[in-house]
């Protein structure tokens, strides 16, 4: 693993890379985290687990919840014994969290209502969760049949699902713009691929889909040499201005959410 200036660990020898709409995202979870006093941390779908490396480095004690077998390998390779990993829910979890955190993770989950409900329970009072999920039903394409998601969500509606679950919302925005809106047709049309026009996504396929669409960098991997050059770099600092003047609109391809627990 390697760490790079500007898109932080790069794990080239478990051909794991950051896609681009990965840094798009990190680049504006960093700036609401760094406002955040170290304390007890719990990932639910961790992925690669690079959050992690980088929050553990802020002073974060991080545990993380990864059912995937790909994405805790790469994860732990990452982490070493600095992140407790676990693979199922834990009965000790109760109230024991200063944050939680599930990026990309809510519309994977066909009830995502008890799905907020049990990760309310797991937070401290006064603790905080942070989320991210991808916007605008209108933008459904074969990169959500791909990866296995349930929906894509509106903004008045994931406000009601979040202060329904037992929170106040602290902070929310629209990501992405314009990068990921150019991205997304070129995910969705390689994605297309490999999916049949005619094929319905059965249980086992959802499933496989799901523990590989955190950590599967094929064709990232191919244009990673582009986006780490100079001219990829200059790219990537102006779509990280474009999207954090963007961020109050509803331009972008998801959503990121800070919600404060309220006691039920």
């Amino acid at each position: 693993m390697n760490i790079h200036p500007l898109y932080g660990p790069v794990v080239l020898e478990k051909g794991w890379v950051p896609a681009p709409s990965f840094l798009l995202r990190r680049n504006r979870i960093l700036r609401l985290i760094n406002k955040f006093s170290a304390g007890k941390l719990l990932e639910i779908g961790c992925g690669a687990g690079t959050l992690l490396h980088e929050l553990n480095q802020r002073g974060f004690t991080c545990e993380a919840l990864e059912t995937s077998v790909p994405a805790l390998e790469i994860a732990r390779h990452v982490n070493a014994n600095d992140v407790v990993f676990h693979q199922t829910p834990q009965p000790s979890w109760a109230s024991r969290f200063d944050y939680l955190l599930a990026f990309e993770v809510l519309e994977h989950i066909e009830d995502d209502r008890t799905a907020l409900a049990t990760w309310h329970s797991w937070i401290k009072p006064g603790g905080f969760i942070l989320i991210s999920v991808p916007a605008h039903m209108k933008k459904w394409s074969p990169s959500d049949v791909w990866a296995g998601h349930f929906r894509r969500y509106e903004r008045l509606g994931l406000v009601e699902l979040v202060t329904a679950g037992g929170f106040t919302i602290e902070h929310f925005e629209n990501y992405g713009f314009p990068l990921a809106n150019v991205i997304s047709p070129l995910r969705a049309w390689a994605h297309s691929r490999n999916l049949s026009a005619r094929q319905r996504i059965n249980n086992n396929k959802r499933a496989s889909n799901n523990d590989l669409s955190g950590v599967q960098r094929n064709a990232e991997s191919k244009f990673y040499p582009l986006l780490k050059s100079l001219p990829g770099r200059l790219l990537m600092h102006l779509a990280y201005l474009l999207q954090g003047w963007s961020s109050k609109r509803d331009w972008g391809a998801g959503y990121i959410v800070l919600a404060k627990k309220r006691d039920k």
